[in-house]
C-alpha cells in the first residue's frame, strides 16, 4: 500500500507548515477579537489628554494614541470589528453566491445567462467603489461597508461554485446518479456541492482576507467603522501625521492587518494543498 495514500487528513495537515502557521496566526487574531467581547484593559471611548502619545510601558503595553487611549485596547476592539466584517461579508457571499453558482451549473438557458451577466456587472464595481456609492446614498457606516463587500463576494462565490460544480458534473458518479432518477436538486446538494466544497472553503479564506483589507481601507477613508468605535484603518488614518515622531501609532495597526492577511493567505494555501488531491499529486510528482 502507498504510505502517502494511507495518511489521515490530520497527518496531512500537520505536514503542511503553511497551514500550521496560518492557523496559528489566524487563531491568535480570532482569540484577540473574542477577548474584546469580554472587555479590554482600558475603555476605548475614554479620552485622556494627559496620557497622550505615551511610549510602551507596564501600564500601557503598546503605548497610547494622540487622544490618550490605550493602543492595546484599540487593537483588540479593532480586531473584533475586522472579524465581524469578514464573517458577515463572507457569510453573505456564501449564502447567496453558492446557491446561485449551483443553479448556474445545473441549468441552461436565459436564466443562467442572466445570473452570470449579473455577476459580471457586480465585478465591474469593486467593493471599495460600491461602498463609496452606498455611502453617498445612505451615509457612511459599518453596515453599508459590510453590504458593499458582501455584494461583491456574491459574484466571487457564484463564479467559483459554478466552475467547481461544472468540473464535478463531468464525473461518472454524477452521471450514474442522474441515470437512476435522482432529481437535479438532490444531485446538486448530495453529489456536486460536497465535492466542490474544497474550492469554496479555500476561496472563503481568501475573501475573508479581502474583506478585512476592504474594511481597513474603507475605515481609513472614513466610510467604514465610525468613531468612537476603533478600527485598524481609522488608527492608520490618525497615525499618518505621527509616523516619523511616534511610529508605534502606525506600526501597531499596520502589523495587525499584515499578520491577519498573511495568516489567512497561508491558511488558504495550506487548505488548498490538503483538500485538492490533484495539486497534491502534481507537487509530489
Amino acid at each position: 500500500m502507498n504510505a502517502r495514500a494511507g495518511r489521515s487528513p490530520l497527518d496531512k495537515a500537520l505536514r503542511r507548515p503553511n497551514l500550521i502557521l496560518g492557523g496559528l496566526l489566524t487563531g491568535m487574531i480570532c482569540l484577540t477579537g473574542l477577548a474584546a467581547l469580554y472587555g479590554t484593559p482600558y475603555p476605548t471611548d475614554t479620552v485622556s489628554i494627559a496620557e497622550r502619545l505615551q511610549a510602551p510601558s507596564a501600564a500601557h503595553w503598546l503605548g497610547t494614541d494622540s487622544l490618550g487611549r490605550d493602543l492595546l485596547s484599540m487593537l483588540m476592539k479593532g480586531a473584533q470589528n475586522a472579524l465581524l466584517m469578514g464573517v458577515v461579508a463572507v457569510g453573505i457571499g456564501l449564502a447567496v453566491g453558492v446557491p446561485a453558482g449551483l443553479y448556474a451549473a445545473m441549468r441552461k438557458g436565459l436564466s443562467v445567462d442572466a445570473v452570470m451577466r449579473l455577476s459580471d456587472l457586480i465585478f465591474a464595481f469593486p467593493a471599495i467603489l460600491t461602498a463609496v456609492l452606498i455611502a453617498a446614498l445612505y451615509g457612511p457606516g459599518v453596515t453599508n461597508a459590510i453590504l458593499a463587500v458582501g455584494i461583491f463576494n456574491i459574484a466571487v462565490f457564484a463564479r467559483v461554485t459554478r466552475g467547481a460544480a461544472l468540473h464535478v458534473m463531468g464525473r461518472q458518479f454524477v452521471t450514474a446518479a442522474a441515470a437512476i432518477g435522482r432529481t437535479p436538486v438532490s444531485i446538486a446538494f448530495t453529489h456536486v456541492l460536497p465535492n466542490a466544497a474544497s474550492a469554496i472553503i479555500v476561496q472563503a479564506t481568501i475573501q475573508f482576507a479581502v474583506a478585512i483589507l476592504a474594511e481597513a481601507g474603507l475605515s481609513y477613508l472614513g466610510l467604514g467603522v465610525q468613531p468612537p468605535d476603533p478600527s485598524w484603518g481609522k488608527m492608520l488614518n490618525d497615525a499618518q501625521t505621527l509616523m516619523f515622531t511616534h511610529p508605534m501609532q502606525a506600526v501597531v495597526p499596520g502589523a495587525a492587518i499584515m499578520v491577519t492577511v498573511l495568516g489567512l493567505n497561508l491558511l488558504g494555501d495550506g487548505l488548498r494543498d490538503v483538500l485538492d488531491p490533484r495539486l497534491r499529486i502534481m507537487r509530489s510528482g
